[in-house]
């Protein structure tokens, strides 16, 4: 699969640190830099920018203004703490997104991934895995042998999307249950055990030996590209 290529522009080192290693452990490469002075090496090899306001020198709306006017193809999303409308405005003039911190890390990465797929860049909605076919434009499943639709309930198909949109990366229980029904998992919770069962029964060549949802011992779950 395509690894895309986000150009990360942050003053903060705590910040920009956290964020370039929380990026790049779902699979983006990070190029992160400290002001908007010398980002024009980058831009070339970039599929997304990501820009914080304030940041020394040159600010985050003129940095993202010149990257438009020498690419104007290319996404660019403000990330900052500023949260006044004008400053909204301002950037939406430009930006093809505006998002402020606090932030969620899955609403960050939702975020990320419309804006590649309005851009182009992102890789076909198609994907091959093992045995299935997976139409994400159409939200769809076959069997690629039998050529039979894979009817998921609801809450299947989330989790199968949680995983698809974080491939190759072990996920917790508590991560999985808490981006697809969206409140807190208690220890003990069986309810995504059970569901999760119930999809690799529909899902698996053979459930007792799943090879699409692999389990982590003591740890979650796991979806290989």
């Amino acid at each position: 699969m395509k690894t895309f290529t986000i150009l990360y522009i942050e003053d903060d080192q705590e910040i920009g640190a956290w964020s370039r290693d929380f990026l790049s452990g779902q699979g983006y490469e990070v190029i992160w830099k400290t002001s908007g002075y010398d980002v024009e090496e980058a831009l070339d090899r970039c599929d997304l920018v990501i820009a914080d306001i304030m940041l020394p020198g040159l600010d985050g709306f003129t940095v993202g203004q010149r990257i438009k006017r020498h690419r104007p193809e290319l996404p660019i999303m403000m990330l900052t703490a500023r949260t006044a409308i004008e400053d909204k405005l301002t950037g939406l003039s430009f930006a093809d997104d505006y998002m402020t911190k606090p932030y969620h890390p899955d609403e960050l990465l939702a975020r990320i991934q419309v804006l590649l797929r309005r851009s182009g860049a992102s890789e076909p909605e198609r994907l091959q895995l093992r045995h299935l076919t997976i139409d994400r434009n159409r939200n769809r499943i076959w069997h690629t042998e039998s050529k039979e639709e894979i009817v998921l309930t609801g809450k299947q198909f989330h989790i199968f999307m949680y995983f698809l949109d974080h491939l190759n990366h072990i996920l917790t229980q508590k991560q999985i249950y808490e981006a697809v029904w969206g409140e807190p998992h208690m220890a003990g919770d069986k309810t995504l055990t059970v569901h999760i069962r119930h999809l690799r029964e529909k899902i698996e060549r053979d459930p007792a030996a799943p090879q699409i949802i692999e389990t982590i011992r003591g740890i979650g779950y796991r979806v290989r590209a």
